[in-house]
């Protein structure tokens, strides 16, 4: 097990620094839970007093869910009182507070909020997918990806694993193109650095969706491919062994038809991810698509998303994605020129 001691202040003040480029006096709210890591949460909380902002630490207990459906096992009022005053939040949380009442209130009523999503953080992935990024190199990759993602009207994706799914992009306005740089040096939700997501014409998507790298909740990693049926974004078969039963039942639990509709598509290149587990990096491995399942946040579709009961996200590795019929990305390798010039310097030849 790598501890990482210095590596790890080297990450936290890139957090500080660079990524939320907090001032003095500024207040740096860090959440974490009884399954999140201390060493992370104490290089950030040092690297925030270092530059003179003020950290507070919040220890929750962990509850028994994500989201909304983590609401039952939350100081909800105190909770959200805190960060609908603070300037700046990072969310260690392994049971993560994305989506729920107290995020939802925080982030439409304090309008000066930076958020960070970090959930699950540990000091291994801390400091490959932060402490170790070109930012500057990676933000042009991304921006040049999700440039290419909205001028795209039809998209095709397809895996190793048997997935062959196709959509067409919505001309709505109100669907956005998140574009996850690691910044959060700006008011609203951002998220670790190497994924772009967005929401398609919901009425377009069908195919075979296959996760085959995690499902978080409730899976994890996983031992065999999880394959779902979709017509029109919901979700009518799924099929595979034990992992995709516990899938299943999970998702049926929630009795809110939202919970088997799907909410997003991502693109995953983050050069440091490996698979592990932990979504967060899951969903940021090179050359992986990832789909959220359930409830969709006002930064996909303005002005208020579409609520549901919780939300969960599954990985589909080495992809393969067409955009109007022009091949990008073969098999997790990218191949389209600009692109992959970019991925070369990156060190994903």
């Amino acid at each position: 097990m790598f501890l990482y001691e210095y590596e790890l202040g080297k990450a936290g003040d890139t957090i500080a620094r660079e990524l939320f480029k907090l001032k003095a006096g500024e207040t740096f709210v860090i959440t974490a839970d009884t399954e999140s890591d201390a060493r992370v949460v104490d290089a950030t909380a040092r690297a925030a007093f270092a530059v003179g902002a003020k950290p507070m630490v919040i220890w929750l207990a962990s509850p028994l869910g994500v989201g909304k459906a983590a609401d039952p096992m939350l100081p909800v009022e105190a909770l959200t009182a805190v960060l609908k005053e603070t300037d700046a939040w990072i969310e260690f949380n392994n049971e993560w507070l994305l989506y729920s009442t107290p995020y939802d209130i925080a982030t439409k009523e304090n309008k000066k909020l930076r958020y960070l999503n970090a959930c699950g953080m540990n000091p291994d992935l801390m400091v490959r997918c932060i402490g170790r990024v070109n930012y500057p190199l990676l933000g042009k990759f991304l921006e040049r990806l999700r440039e290419m993602t909205m001028s795209a009207k039809h998209v095709r994706l397809t895996t190793p694993a048997g997935q062959d799914l196709e959509f067409d992009n919505s001309s709505d306005p109100n669907h956005l193109y998140t574009l996850a740089k690691g910044y959060a040096d700006k008011p609203g939700s951002h998220m670790l650095a190497g994924q772009i997501s967005w929401t398609p014409d919901l009425e377009s998507i069908n195919g075979s969706l296959v996760f085959d790298g995690s499902i978080v909740p409730p899976c994890g990693k996983l031992d065999e491919p999880v394959r779902l049926t979709i017509e029109k974004s919901k979700v009518i078969k799924i099929e595979g062994g034990n992992q995709a039963r516990e899938f299943e039942v999970w998702l049926n639990s929630f009795n809110d038809p939202g919970m088997l509709r799907l909410a997003h598509a991502s693109w995953g290149f983050n050069p440091g991810a490996k698979l592990t587990g932990d979504i967060v990096e899951d969903e940021r491995v090179w050359g992986c698509t990832e789909w959220g399942l359930g409830n969709i946040g006002p930064m996909l579709i303005a002005p208020d998303g579409v609520s549901a009961a919780s939300h969960t996200d599954g990985i589909c590795l080495n992809t393969s994605a067409w955009l109007d019929e022009k091949l990008i990305l073969d098999k997790g390798r990218v191949v389209e020129g600009e692109l992959a010039k970019l991925a070369k310097e990156l060190g994903k030849a």
